[in-house]
């Protein structure tokens, strides 16, 4: 059981390629680090793994399912800026809550995943300028957990984060991790993907 990239090439720009012939595996209960230079196409494959960008050319599977044939939240992702991944006026309870709102016990399932991630009642009903970028980041992980995924994409999630936030957060990842979540953990940061990741593959960036 994997999320897997095989002979991925993608593109902004169908003359610059990103990525060329580029494969990773993450199987459930692992993490899976991912480094390389600016401009290497980290964040590029990221999105080619989650759906949000289209590959030129290979295939992204889930659990041997095409990515977009999987089920919705199979494959979550984790931003580098919260800020910049959320709507300044709902409340942490209502951005946790928005990838399953139509879901029936959605106040349980909300309530559960904020526990998880350490957030308390009275963080919840606070808007995103009222708490700290960690505590920020935490609803965000508590969004992406909601949706149940199999896979968590987290794309320099820890850039924006002081050391103590960036350790907490780790862990909480790596508990989900020992419960069979599949985690691609991208970072520019080697000595924590050294001590986080099972293993890490570093990209290059293309040639011209």
């Amino acid at each position: 059981m994997s999320l897997r990239a095989d002979r991925i090439t993608a593109s902004h720009d169908p003359s610059y390629p990103v990525l060329t012939d580029v494969s990773i595996d993450i199987p459930t209960g692992a993490v899976v680090g991912l480094t390389g230079s600016s401009g290497s196409g980290k964040t590029t494959l990221a999105r080619v793994l989650t759906g949000l960008h289209p590959a030129g050319s290979g295939q992204v599977t889930v659990d041997g399912i095409p990515v977009h044939a999987a089920e919705p939240g199979a494959v979550a992702m984790l931003f580098q800026a919260p800020r910049a991944a959320v709507t300044y006026r709902w409340t942490l309870a209502r951005i946790i809550a928005e990838p399953i709102r139509i879901r029936r016990g959605m106040p349980d399932l909300v309530r559960d995943a904020a526990t998880r991630v350490g957030l308390t009642d009275d963080l919840l009903a606070r808007r995103p300028h009222q708490v700290s970028d960690g505590q920020l980041q935490r609803a965000c992980l508590a969004r992406a957990l909601v949706q149940q995924p199999r896979y968590l994409i987290c794309d320099e999630m820890t850039a924006m984060l002081d050391p103590v936030t960036t350790a907490a957060l780790t862990e909480l990842i790596s508990e989900e991790t020992r419960r069979g979540l599949g985690v691609l953990a991208i970072s520019h940061h080697h000595a924590l993907l050294d001590v986080w990741a099972d293993h890490t593959v570093a990209l290059c960036a293309p040639t011209a």
